[in-house]
């Protein structure tokens, strides 16, 4: 069981360590972000090269995702004994290995192994525990906005890598993307050996913006006996809390929302609608551009503001989006461009309010198993939404339907946040209570409804007046899809 103690007064230091820790795992994200990237853009290729239906690489995609979110609480309980640097230099050398062993593979089951079983199994080693661990390990001033720079690490990966990767897979080939993103994670390997470290008290030092008259919880000390067993024990316990349950179904929404749709269909969808790959990875890549300012901006709210409602917002305006993209391709380059800012923003700008309520509903010591349960959740809610969306596009030749249904669970998830009890909090005195009922005022949904209808209203007129054809014929197409017409 952690304890708290009033930690000594640590001499002043000019540069803080926890800013180096924090800058080694935004690199190492930032290298495994390729490994994320890479499926939309093998997705064609592959596809043409071996002639492999979209379902049968979805299924690939599918288990990487599944294998990524189950393992994180494991790993995450795993870390507690063997330490944070040496778990995070033996998953980037089991990745390094994998994804290059992927440039060998001929017959789908060997996709299945190696892109869906172990890199999947290697990715999930670091799943769920890295960011939310650094985070609150490292930082007591500056967590919102740590959380947010690590997760907008993610994006700007994205950035980086995907028009690169589909450059090189248009110019050269497949083969040679792959080898690019195995080099990039091997290269951080040596730096995360030499300048990790498990903890403040292992540098001796205290946590960034602690004092000392604050209490600083104790590192957790590693459990006794299978640390798998904890993994299940933490999920039996929180399972039996309400809150957990809402904040993992919605996760589980915003992972079918994000990774497992849009992550890795929109490009094949962008490129069904006629655009050519390399165009399609840079759509994806300019969405990560405002995913960096909206994760960054989510991060600096979330130390501000009720994350519930900020919460609600990001999943709302989320789910409008999707509705909207199926259409937005008829419209032209301006209904894409709405699609890009809107979707953008909130692209993961859902995880610094998640954490930060993880680590006020549960208590900063539990909160990166907690958390990697969630984002079990959140990977099982992406691998559902991979495989299929692929399969809705092998058997209709369309993605409509997933991307409208994805929509419409988006809006789902905002009114589960609400419903989030914060008035029992692990680690402060106790807060003003807020109960469901309360959480959003008669007030808050005529703004909500006002600003919804005016950025829908804002969006429609945009593209009236510039592509008046291209909307006629996209409200022509949706009332034959509804069956009006």
């Amino acid at each position: 069981m952690s304890t708290t103690t009033a930690a000594p007064t640590p001499a002043p230091v000019r540069f803080h360590y926890a800013w180096v820790i924090a800058g080694v795992t935004f690199l190492v994200l930032l290298a495994t972000a390729g490994v994320r990237s890479i499926p939309p853009v093998l997705m064609v290729p592959l596809e043409q090269e071996f002639g492999w239906s979209r379902a049968t690489i979805s299924l690939a995609v599918s288990i990487n995702l599944l294998l990524f979110g189950l393992l994180g609480p494991f790993a995450a309980s795993l870390v507690l004994r063997v330490g944070m640097r040496r778990m995070m230099v033996l998953a980037l050398s089991m990745l390094t290995v994998s994804v290059a062993l992927t440039t060998l593979m001929r017959e789908p089951w060997q996709l299945w192994l190696l892109w869906g079983g172990l890199v999947g199994i290697g990715s999930g080693a670091m799943a769920g525990w890295v960011s939310a661990s650094v985070a609150t390990r490292w930082f007591v001033k500056r967590r919102g906005i740590v959380v947010g720079a690590l997760t907008a690490a993610g994006a700007t990966g994205q950035l980086i890598f995907l028009p690169m990767l589909a450059t090189v897979v248009e110019t050269i080939g497949w083969r040679a993307a792959v080898g690019i993103v195995a080099v990039s994670i091997a290269f951080v390997v040596p730096i995360v050996g030499l300048l990790m470290r498990n903890s403040p008290a292992a540098h001796g030092i205290l946590p960034y913006g602690a004092t000392s008259e604050v209490a600083i919880p104790q590192e957790t000390p590693a459990l006794p006996g299978n640390p798998f067993r904890a993994a299940i024990d933490t999920l039996a316990l929180s399972a039996k809390d309400r809150n957990f349950r809402l904040l993992a179904m919605s996760f589980f929404i915003c992972g079918a929302t994000t990774n497992g749709l849009i992550g890795t269909h929109l490009i094949p969808m962008s490129y069904d609608r006629g655009l050519a790959e390399v165009t399609a990875a840079s759509l994806l890549a300019l969405i990560g551009v405002f995913d960096i300012i909206g994760t960054m901006g989510s991060g600096w709210l979330s130390d501000r503001f009720d994350n519930r409602r900020l919460l609600f917002w990001y999943y709302s305006l989320r789910g409008l989006s999707l509705l909207f993209l199926p259409f937005a391709f008829q419209a032209g380059l301006p209904g894409i461009a709405i699609f890009v800012v809107f979707y953008g923003l909130d692209w993961v700008a859902t995880v610094p309010p998640t954490v930060r309520l993880t680590a006020d509903l549960f208590g900063v010591q539990r909160v990166g198993m907690v958390f990697a349960w969630m984002l079990a959740s959140h990977q099982l809610g992406a691998a559902i939404a991979a495989y299929t969306a692929g399969a809705i596009r092998s058997s209709l030749g369309d993605y409509r339907v997933a991307f409208l249904g994805a929509g419409l669970l988006g809006l789902i998830a905002g009114i589960l946040v609400l419903q989030v009890d914060h008035s029992d909090r692990a680690d402060e005195g106790p807060p003003r209570r807020v109960t469901p009922s309360s959480a959003f005022s008669r007030h808050a949904w005529v703004a909500w409804l006002g600003g919804t209808s005016a950025a829908v209203s804002l969006a429609i007129l945009l593209l009236t007046i510039t592509q008046p054809v291209q909307v006629a014929a996209s409200a022509q197409e949706f009332l034959v899809w509804c069956g009006i017409r």
